[in-house]
């Protein structure tokens, strides 16, 4: 069995959601007691969170990519971002990497296109809703997404880092969620992108009419499948 090597901690709650949905489709597909072989490096939130603020994507590249190069030294098959907004540093994680990087847009990508469809709502936090790296890289994909206004953004953004990274669940945070997808829903939006890693843990599929693409959950299905390919 391969195993996973994951840059996590970013936030410890994403992290937590990628362990057990990983392991829970390892089991699902093998049976028994079977978990998946993973290997994480849990780094300090707060160290990147700086950097986010301070605009220094490069020491947070830097940071990542050494942690990807010990997950690899360690054993690592293949390396996993467990989320979206640090996908801006990707490429010097790659580079200092021989192994394979699973990439989060390829998977919610294809899994978008396997629906068939092409326009979607993009929900995340403000780096990633305003930043071309996220929404460029979902065009160069063949989709397009539709983002929220600017001050929704902010909102979007402050519920995910005060309370959705720290295990802070709000039922009034919800009903903004909500209420923004019904927004982006009449601008023409045909699904949702759960564009951060903690959305998940607010709404869900049941919420909404449109199809949501769960990130943390796609990309663990991701991992699973790489293990698992012969």
């Amino acid at each position: 069995m391969k195993t996973i090597g994951i840059l996590g901690g970013m936030s410890p709650e994403s992290t937590a959601s990628y362990y057990l949905e990983i392991n829970r489709a390892m089991n699902l597909a093998l049976g028994g007691n079977a978990s998946a072989k993973l290997l994480i490096s849990s780094v300090d939130f707060e160290e990147i969170v700086q950097c986010q603020k301070a605009g220094d994507w490069q020491k947070a590249g830097e940071i990542l990519a050494e942690q990807a190069k010990l997950l690899e030294q360690a054993g690592a098959d293949g390396i996993l971002l467990a989320t979206n907004t640090m996908h801006k540093v990707a490429r010097p994680i790659i580079d200092n990497i021989s192994v394979p990087f699973l990439h989060i847009l390829d998977a919610v990508a294809d899994s978008i296109k396997a629906k068939g469809l092409n326009k979607v709502a993009l929900l995340g936090t403000a780096f990633t809703m305003s930043d071309n790296f996220y929404r460029d890289g979902l065009i160069e994909r063949g989709i397009t997404p539709v983002v929220p206004d600017e001050e929704t953004q902010k909102e979007i953004h402050r519920i995910i880092f005060e309370e959705l990274c720290i295990g802070k669940i709000l039922p009034q945070s919800k009903t903004f969620y909500l209420k923004t997808i019904e927004k982006l829903t009449a601008l023409g939006a045909e699904g949702v992108i759960l564009g951060c890693t903690e959305i998940g843990l607010l709404i869900n599929q049941a919420d909404s009419t449109l199809p949501f693409f769960d990130t943390a959950l796609l990309h663990s299905e991701m991992a699973v499948d790489f293990v698992l390919e012969k």
